[in-house]
């Protein structure tokens, strides 16, 4: 570590250790600072998040209206949201090796930019013989999502200080819910599958401009707005953080040694990829039991989301207060296997308003887990780099997603509902025997205890 720092007000301080201590003076510590334009920074990426997770699911929440309009097959709707876990695996990679060398910025200008000129290309997939130029627009969606999904962590140690990093960086994973949540609820209202075909594109013209036109929006407000960075670090953790030099390679080959995060990959892969899997499929599920509801499908969507944004803020909140990362993790995914469970045995009630009150309690445990995977993540492998970590987790939830939408997909083909969800609900058992198996090693922790 080198031993010159930068104050707060960007003056040059010698003979400063590691822990913040200035050696010529032990007494003196070195004074963190957190700048009111983290909000702002953090506000923005929350919108340009949920206007490329709201694409995620646009095609298969209203894919009775797609086969009807395009003339396509079911799964090859349903492909439009694997493409999203298709292309995040092999790219990954190279997304987190951009933004630990460039920052946060560059990256933000490139899934922008990206979200921005797919949203335009389905603009002009309207007419029936086009379904290829819309695939188009959302495969260049989809890779634009490498350069979100590995954000929040790395933004919140980056602009937030010690006491507030995990609510930003649940705030942050709020903005890919924000946009999955709508993505739900909005194309079933925008779209009518019941109207003529002329109706119909009627509708998917102005769905897609909207979103074009959102999109754009929000590509200008990164240009003129978002920073890399602040003056100054915002504590000790980040200070280290940053002075370290970062071997991509080295970070990746001593993630991959380390127990705890291997163990993380698998049980935080299992929970998302079943969250994957139902909201792919819920269309189909739902309508099995409530014929014609679709706009119920597209709001029970809504609450599965919107609980799971409420859950992420309180939990996030909740790791600030007490830092109790294993426990939290294990209360919550157990508390996911319950809702599971509530949501696969409630379907087939015949009164819809049940179901939307187990959708609430599944959403608010499964989706609220999402953040707290990814502090754990960074907790028990800082100090490599945030955005490595959470681009190799969410990898993991990508083969996850793909291989359990592809599975429960055939199984609702060839048994009933029940013992798809119940199987589904096996795995998330299993994934919590695996969560109770990681040792609570707070590396993060340590680092600005010693501060």
């Amino acid at each position: 570590m080198s031993e010159t720092k930068m104050d707060v007000c960007g003056s040059v301080m010698d003979g400063v250790n590691e822990k913040g201590v200035n050696l010529e003076s032990p007494s003196k510590k070195v004074e963190y600072k957190v700048y009111p334009t983290r909000y702002l920074m953090l506000g923005i990426f929350v919108f340009y998040s949920a206007s490329n997770a709201f694409q995620w699911i646009q095609y298969s929440i209203i894919q009775d209206a797609v086969v009807k309009y395009y003339e396509v097959s079911s799964i090859t709707v349903y492909w439009t949201s694997m493409i999203y876990m298709i292309t995040y695996i092999p790219l990954i990679f190279p997304a987190s090796w951009l933004l630990d060398k460039t920052g946060l910025r560059v990256t933000t200008i490139i899934g922008s930019f990206g979200t921005c000129l797919g949203a335009w290309l389905k603009v002009f997939s309207v007419p029936q013989d086009m379904f290829w130029l819309g695939f188009t627009g959302q495969t260049i969606v989809a890779i634009s999502q490498v350069f979100i999904l590995n954000v929040p962590p790395r933004l919140a140690a980056v602009w937030f200080g010690a006491d507030q990093v995990s609510l930003a960086c649940s705030i942050g994973v709020f903005g890919n819910q924000l946009g999955v949540a709508l993505g739900f609820v909005l194309p079933p209202m925008f779209v009518k599958a019941g109207g003529t075909i002329e109706q119909i594109a009627a509708d998917f013209q102005f769905m897609f401009y909207l979103v074009a036109g959102v999109t754009s929006v929000l590509f200008v407000f990164i240009l003129l707005f978002f920073k890399r960075a602040p003056a100054t670090p915002p504590s000790a953790a980040a200070d280290l953080g940053a002075s370290l030099d970062s071997n991509f390679l080295h970070s990746v080959k001593k993630l991959f040694t380390n127990r705890n995060y291997n163990l993380l990959l698998v049980s935080y892969g299992l929970n998302v990829g079943v969250f994957y899997a139902i909201s792919t499929l819920l269309n189909e599920v739902v309508l099995k039991f409530f014929p014609g509801a679709n706009e119920d499908v597209g709001r029970i969507g809504l609450m599965i989301v919107v609980a799971g944004m409420l859950g992420s803020v309180i939990c996030g909140f909740i790791l600030d207060k007490t830092h109790k990362f294993k426990e939290t993790t294990l209360a919550l995914y157990a508390a996911s296997v319950v809702g599971m469970i509530i949501f696969t045995f409630t379907l087939d009630c015949g009164e819809i308003a049940v179901v939307y009150f187990s959708a609430i309690i599944l959403g608010f445990f499964m989706n609220g887990y999402l953040p707290v995977g990814f502090e754990f993540a960074s907790e028990i492998t800082y100090p490599e780099p945030e955005g490595t970590t959470s681009g190799i987790l969410n990898a993991a939830v990508q083969v996850f997603g793909i291989v359990l939408t592809l599975l429960y997909e055939w199984m609702l083909k060839v048994t009933d509902t029940r013992w798809s969800n119940l199987t589904l609900c096996g795995l998330l058992a299993v994934g919590t025997a695996i969560t109770a198996a990681i040792s609570s090693d707070l590396r993060r922790q340590a680092a600005e205890q010693k501060k």
